[in-house]
């Protein structure tokens, strides 16, 4: 444990706190005496249990209202979070129904691709069955001539 000598209201006080917090105990002291002394300035002197208390009072008042705030911080944190959990999911399921659309046209493709082969493949045997079809035509038509 570690002693600091305080001053407040004019007077030496002689205080224990952990080893380390020497300094975070000065702080403290010296803005309980600020406000102890703004109080006294404003009010007068009516006592120094009332200054203390009234003194006690502001500092819970500002701890209160520093609390409330933090909390609708956090509260407001933990519905942005909550909006980035939602987000992010649907940016999730977003992208697996795109992978999904994705895979489908990619099957589709290779339907379609298989269907313009056997097509070209059908549309090659249409004209080589007229080509051979006309080239008998013709032929024919030339054999008939000279049988004339």
């Amino acid at each position: 444990m570690a002693n600091v000598n305080i001053k407040f209201n004019g007077k030496d006080f002689l205080l224990s706190c952990d080893d380390g917090q020497e300094e975070h105990l000065e702080e403290l002291s010296i803005h309980l005496n600020q406000k102890f002394n703004n109080l006294k300035d404003n009010l007068g002197n009516i006592g120094e249990n009332k200054l203390l208390l009234i003194s006690s009072i502001k500092i819970m008042d500002e701890y209160f209202e520093t609390k409330k705030k933090i909390d609708q911080k956090k509260d407001e944190l933990e519905s942005l979070s909550n909006k980035f959990r939602e987000l992010k999911n649907l940016i999730y399921e977003y992208k697996e129904k795109k992978e999904l659309e994705i895979e489908q046209l990619s099957k589709d493709q290779d339907t379609f691709k298989k269907e313009i082969e056997k097509n070209k493949e059908d549309y090659e045997k249409i004209i080589e069955e007229a080509a051979d079809k006309i080239e008998s035509f013709v032929h024919k038509a030339i054999s008939d001539r000279q049988i004339q």
